[in-house]
């Protein structure tokens, strides 16, 4: 765990903000940043102090804040509505810039897919399947999201999974979802789903370049797996 200082006590180039202005954002610890965007503490805890106790509630990271609502931020002394909506805010805006890195991405590999995709899906507690289009030089075209399931399982038709990719005149597409659970091996139901999938798409004309599971930081391709 990083230390815990009061923000007096730090020597004022290194307290957060002036060390972020000085040396810049990537020297700062997952506190720091978090400190930065608090402000203040209470009169209990210094703001580094405070997000410290939420970064690292049950060892959790920065999954605390990825999963946060406003009610479990004002959970922890300290944080009003003032402060939650700056992080929750700071947090979805963090989402989109990963979707905005999407626009003329050329997909070459799994590894692709997966810098895009992996830190917006990993925390998601239930099954959401989605599509990468591609269009004839494998650049994607958009992602969307196909069905949300429950906790362990989703529910796919063919139908939904390329009605996107014919409006978009999609060359190829790409299958994502994830596993709530964290593991990435695929169950019977996810290599039968992509057996049909990939039938339908014989018949459409749209090819099925690859299935990709999202784990709790890790992947797996169908591909490179030797399931398709």
């Amino acid at each position: 765990m990083e230390a815990n200082y009061t923000i007096s006590k730090i020597p004022k180039d290194e307290r957060p903000r002036e060390k972020l202005l000085r040396h810049g954002a990537d020297t700062l610890t997952n506190s720091e940043l978090l400190a930065i965007v608090i402000g203040f503490g209470s009169k209990k805890d210094s703001a580094i102090t405070l997000s410290q106790k939420i970064i690292y509630n049950n060892n959790k990271g920065l999954l605390n804040i990825a999963e946060a609502n406003a009610d479990i931020l004002k959970s922890f002394n300290g944080i009003n509505d003032a402060k939650a909506a700056k992080i929750l805010a700071v947090a979805e805006l963090s989402k989109r810039i990963s979707r905005e890195k999407v626009d003329k991405t050329k997909i070459t590999s799994p590894q692709n897919v997966s810098a895009l995709l992996l830190e917006e899906m990993r925390y998601l507690k239930k099954e959401v399947f989605k599509t990468v289009l591609l269009d004839t030089k494998n650049n994607i075209i958009s992602i969307n999201d196909v069905s949300v399931g429950c906790l362990d399982s989703t529910v796919v038709h063919p139908r939904e999974v390329f009605v996107d990719a014919i409006k978009n005149s999609s060359s190829a597409i790409i299958l994502v979802h994830n596993h709530p659970s964290g593991e990435v091996e695929p169950s019977s139901e996810d290599i039968n789903i992509t057996d049909r999938i990939i039938e339908c798409g014989k018949i459409i004309g749209i090819r099925v370049l690859d299935h990709i599971i999202i784990g709790d930081g890790n992947y797996l391709s169908f591909k490179e797996h030797g399931y398709m």
